[in-house]
């Protein structure tokens, strides 16, 4: 018997992993040694496996560097228009794998690390995540970056470098326990310090309105400092740029601005101002007024059109000098889109550089503004939306207050013109909340100062232009626009999941993973035995590779015949976590009552961070850990269920746990979830849904079926029924036996039997307060469950199943939103096409 090829020796022979020739492996080798030797100031005998890592990353971004001066070049030589991203997150994850991708290098990286007497998995393995996101907005960000790039568009991603990304999450007997997420340690290979081009952002200070003209003076100055990170499209040789601020202390801020009495203070002190790019806000779908976050949104936005600016008038390659100086023909060549409402005060900015700087009429002004910018909403829960107090404002934004009054007085004018007499209607739509504290709504701002708002998914969409921003739709409905959700397929299944990449690309070609649409002519392998077995053989496969990283990282043994239940995201009571802890627990119940039918297996994960502050989230962590304890250790149940929490989910362990799923738990309360991506994420690779007709799952279920789907629960009309009629959770609780018997157990002390009424705020919040209405759709989960559990038992009815889900996927690509963004918002046209590769032997 031949004997098993080695993870190395299996992974050779993926063929999207690239050619690994000769003289690539050579010359890789060659340049690794080198980085070694005179970069890193290493010999051999003394490097570490780290060490190894960087000689490695810089070996890759080498053949990065001639492709991004090139593509620079290339953008200066065409001057198109360009399209600036601005996001306050972008969740990149690690960068090493996904460039070896993009530039087809990762055979021969492996060969030459190989040869080398190297793992480059282990190697991988030292690098940190750039957690620079929360959850779905900012890893949304990450994706569009690598679709920009593989569309050929010149885009720019502008946010922050948080020295300190989300926080690492560890559980400590069931808590959620956070730590600094120290990233930069070790220092970042991938990034370029670019201290010439350096901005001055002004902070507090008045305002003086002279004959002139308007200034703003007496501020405090902060300098943004930007760090260029390389973003390569997939194998077209363009290289775009993530550009990041940094905020620096100018060297005479303290003394004088402070009128501090000693210099050695004056230098300690210089850490307040720097204090703005420290860290990540660790919420996702919650709004908190604090001062620094403010002074972060106005930081990105004012560094980031400064540069736009100097950009747009200097359109030589490397030159400084002016060549554009009319300012009107800016939303012509300049495309800015907010990702949500953090970076809405590039709006008032602009204006402000057009009226006080550049002396435009407010007219003009406008006009540029309105026709440059574009929104894209990401939420409609009410706790999430921007509304930042007047005083604040007042104190850090003089100007940007006094300019945004002067809009919403104009916006109000309009409206009054439209609805005489209608006090109510500009009540609601004005830009100032009246009541206790004066607000500014930043979503109202946004809708009037920008030509295209969009929703994440039609069902969104949808409800913005029905019910949250109504009457905004009603005098601007060519403003309103769906842009559903997609995500990258380098990095979610070539990247990810590269056997089951492969055994499509043995059926289609690799065309698919630059136009994600051809995977539907998988459907004509649907009834075909061997494709059918490979997809079965390749689920198997990560589900054991995964198994195994449970049990090196945390000491869990699971079976891995068992169907992996899996609901990763962020902890949030709209998600509805709690609803698959009564679906365990009904299970668990079940099981006991008669241990001996025979069951389908389940391992059910549930991962996710809390924002420290979100109490009910931390509580919800701590009951699933409960439930944990109790089900794993119960030997009547033996490993016909186990719970797993997946401790300090992020960007990598998606990439492991995605993989391995069999089922996909997308159980938010209808019209909750503005899109969701991950559910997007299982289904590319090979899992099967259960869940609510919510966000994007909607779609999900119209490109692939309904019937190949687990949909179960309220629709949008239901909830708003339901809602009319009062939600009265005790009638659930009395006549559904076992609903009763999984709330009595938790309120009874049954899975805390050291603190009886450890759980009874969640109790009371199910029973008297939820609004996400959990037990309303108790009932048509646990059926819905039981189906799934029959099919799981026929292997290939199941499979085919999947195959229907992965061939259903083609929408979901990020470049097809991003095409749509490019087309129908932005004004530019995509392309596939390739540019030529830099003179480099090394370029494939």
């Amino acid at each position: 018997m031949s004997k098993p090829l080695t993870d190395q020796e299996k992974r050779k022979q993926i063929s999207v992993r690239g050619l690994a020739g000769v003289e690539n492996v050579a010359d890789l080798k060659t340049n690794f040694n080198r980085h070694l030797h005179f970069t890193l100031v290493k010999d051999r005998n003394v490097a570490t496996k780290r060490d190894y890592y960087f000689a490695l990353a810089h070996t890759v971004r080498d053949h990065l560097v001639g492709r991004w001066i090139r593509t620079q070049q290339h953008y200066y030589e065409k001057d198109p228009k360009r399209v600036y991203y601005l996001s306050l997150e972008f969740y990149m994850g690690r960068t090493l794998q996904n460039t070896m991708v993009n530039l087809a290098l990762e055979n021969a990286c492996d060969e030459a690390t190989y040869q080398l007497g190297l793992d480059m998995e282990e190697l991988q393995d030292m690098e940190e995540d750039a957690g620079l996101g929360n959850g779905g907005l900012g890893r949304l960000a990450a994706c569009f970056l690598d679709s920009m790039a593989t569309l050929g568009l010149a885009a720019y991603g502008y946010g922050i470098r948080y020295e300190f990304g989300i926080f690492n999450q560890k559980v400590v007997n069931g808590w959620q326990v956070e730590e600094a997420d120290d990233w930069l340690r070790y220092g970042n290979p991938w990034e370029k310090a670019r201290p010439e081009y350096m901005r001055p952002v002004h902070f507090y200070g008045r305002v003086e309105h002279n004959p002139d003209g308007v200034k703003w003076v007496d501020t405090q100055v902060i300098l943004a400092l930007p760090y260029d990170t390389p973003v390569p499209g997939y194998r077209n040789n363009i290289v775009n740029t993530m550009r990041l601020w940094s905020a620096k202390a100018p060297c005479e801020f303290h003394l004088k601005d402070f009128n501090v009495g000693g210099y050695i203070q004056a230098v300690l002190d210089k850490n307040l101002a720097e204090n703005i790019s420290r860290v990540l806000y660790p919420n996702d779908n919650f709004f908190e007024g604090k001062e620094l976050r403010l002074k972060q949104e106005y930081f990105v936005v004012a560094a980031t059109l400064q540069d736009i600016i100097r950009r747009f008038k200097a359109s030589k390659f490397g030159s400084t000098e002016v060549v554009r100086m009319d300012l009107t023909t800016l939303p012509d060549k300049v495309a800015i889109q907010l990702n949500d409402t953090h970076p809405a005060l590039a709006i008032p900015e602009l204006m402000r550089i057009l009226i006080d700087d550049e002396k435009l009429t407010w007219d003009t002004a406008w006009d540029i503004t309105v026709r440059t910018c574009a929104y894209t909403n990401h939420t409609v829960l009410p706790e999430a939306l921007e509304r930042w107090p007047v005083d604040l404002f007042q104190n850090l934004l003089p100007r940007h207050l006094e300019i945004i009054y002067e809009v919403n007085r104009r916006h109000l004018e309009r409206i009054s013109a439209l609805y005489p007499g209608d006090h109510d209607r500009l009540r609601r739509m004005s830009l100032v909340e009246e009541g206790g504290q004066k607000k500014i709504n930043m979503a109202h701002l946004c809708i009037v100062g920008s030509h295209a708002v969009n929703g994440v998914a039609q069902i969104h969409s949808d409800i913005i232009k029905d019910t949250v921003f109504k009457d905004f739709y009603d005098v601007d409905p060519q403003k309103f626009q769906n842009k559903t959700n997609g995500i990258t397929p380098r990095r979610w299944l070539v990247m990810c999941n590269p056997g089951l990449a492969e055994v499509i690309a043995e059926r289609i070609g690799e065309d698919y993973i630059r136009d994600l649409s051809q995977l539907k002519s998988l459907l004509k392998f649907v009834d075909d035995d061997a494709f059918i077995r490979d997809i079965a053989n390749v689920k198997q496969e990560n589900k054991l590779k995964f198994a195994v990283h449970l049990e090196e990282q945390f000491k869990v043994k699971i079976n891995p015949n068992s169907m992996f239940d899996v609901q990763v995201k962020r902890i949030h009571e709209y998600k509805r976590q709690l609803l698959n802890c009564l679906h365990i627990i009904t299970l668990y119940n079940r099981i006991k009552k008669e241990p001996n039918k025979a069951w389908t297996p389940r391992t059910i994960m549930i991962g996710g961070k809390a924002a420290p502050g979100y109490h009910t989230a931390k509580m919800i962590i701590k009951l699933i850990t409960a439930i944990g304890e109790v089900v794993n250790n119960d030997s009547v149940v033996g490993d016909r269920l186990k719970v797993i929490f997946l401790e300090n989910y992020r960007v990598t362990l998606a990439e492991k746990v995605i993989p391995a799923a069999d089922l996909s738990e997308q159980i938010s309360t209808a019209g909750t979830e503005a899109s969701g991506t991950g559910n997007m994420k299982f289904m590319l690779n090979g899992a099967l849904t259960i869940g609510t007709m919510d966000g994007a799952n909607v779609e999900m279920a119209e490109e692939a079926g309904e019937e190949n789907l687990f949909i179960f629960g309220m629709r949008v009309k239901d909830v708003e029924a339901l809602d009319k009629k009062g939600y009265d959770a005790l009638e659930y609780y009395n006549r559904i036996p076992e609903l009763k018997q999984a709330i009595d157990q938790i309120s009874g002390g049954f899975f805390s039997p050291g603190e009886p009424d450890q759980f009874k705020d969640i109790v009371k919040m199910l029973m008297c307060h939820d609004r996400f209405k959990v037990f309303a759709d108790y009932e048509d989960y646990i059926q819905c469950q039981e189906k799934v559990s029959a099919l799981y038992k026929n292997t290939k009815e199941w499979t085919k199943m999947v195959i229907h889900n992965i061939a259903g996927c083609g929408k979901f690509s990020s470049d097809r939103t991003i095409g749509q963004y490019a087309r129908e918002i932005w004004g530019m046209e995509p392309s596939l096409e390739k540019i030529a590769a830099p003179d480099d032997p090394l370029a494939i």
